[in-house]
């Protein structure tokens, strides 16, 4: 007669696995196992870029046009029919500069709206930290940034070649990489907030859009912050968005600088949105699936 064992069956301990899956603590994501799959943000950067660029005609070309074409724009719309002022500025380096600065954070926020949505067959299938995607996606935002920085810094020596009078600083290239920074926490920060809330309301998609469009002209993109009234400088108080433009032209032109109590303002509310935005991912990660 066959005897049977009785009682539990022995299961694995942890250490005999490579990786342990784990539900994460507390309403945060586990950045250092985001580090750990630090290969795979640059798996997903590649994808993203190849994919972009597959099948079209002018590639990054597109990245020096539309740009180009935006300042000249604002150039004519807010320059010659406004009348707006520029600081001093060539027309052409202040909305280039503003432009940039916004197209990097606009990408980053637009493009992390739909993180569940958009890789809702490969979340499905595959566990890797979902934080993954918008860490690749601003990546992916850097690349037009390099070249239109390249363009912008082109134009600008160009411009002080003829000008010799025009200031053109070299603290661009300290405080860039800053501000790049700042506007990469808060694009993502802010775009965890809005793909969070998509999960559930799927009709927020449609005012992103919108909403980042207002936003644009709620800061000092297409006018400097010296015109605005003082009676409406606690709107830019709120705005995180309006130290990194400022800043960025300050260090590269020597615009006027902002106060330091609006920038350490704009930072604490950047930090409150990248709080808030990975608490809220996170805890729309756990279900995320069963809902999209």
């Amino acid at each position: 007669m066959t005897e049977y064992l009785k009682g539990p069956a022995s299961t694995p301990a942890d250490d005999d696995w490579d990786i342990v899956i784990k539900p994460s603590k507390g309403n945060t994501p586990d950045l250092g196992l985001v580090w750990q799959y630090r290969d795979l943000v640059w798996m997903f950067f590649k994808r993203d870029f190849t994919t972009f660029y597959k099948q079209t005609i002018l590639g990054p070309v597109w990245y020096i046009i539309q740009p180009s074409l935006t300042a000249m724009t604002y150039y004519v719309v807010f320059g010659k029919i406004a009348n707006l002022s520029t600081d001093g500025l060539p027309p052409f380096l202040f909305y280039m500069s503003g432009t940039i600065i916004w197209s990097y954070f606009a990408a980053c926020l637009t493009n992390n709206s739909e993180v569940f949505s958009k890789n809702a067959n490969l979340f499905g299938k595959v566990y890797f930290p979902r934080l993954v995607v918008p860490l690749s996606v601003a990546m992916s935002g850097l690349v037009a940034f390099a070249i239109q920085f390249l363009l912008l810094l082109t134009v600008s020596i160009g411009l002080k070649i003829a000008n010799p009078d025009l200031a053109l600083n070299y603290w661009f290239l300290l405080l860039t990489p800053l501000v790049l920074l700042y506007i990469a926490v808060l694009g993502i920060g802010a775009g965890l907030v809005v793909s969070a809330l998509t999960v559930r309301f799927r009709d927020l998609v449609y005012a992103v859009g919108f909403m980042t469009q207002l936003w644009m002209y709620g800061t000092p993109i297409v006018y400097p912050f010296s015109q605005i009234p003082e009676r409406y400088h606690w709107f830019y108080y709120l705005n995180p968005m309006t130290t990194p433009v400022q800043t960025f032209r300050w260090a590269l032109f020597d615009a006027p600088a902002l106060p330091i109590g609006l920038c350490l303002a704009n930072f604490a509310v950047t930090i409150a949105i990248t709080l808030f935005g990975l608490a809220l991912f996170s805890r729309a990660e756990a279900n995320a699936m069963d809902t999209v």
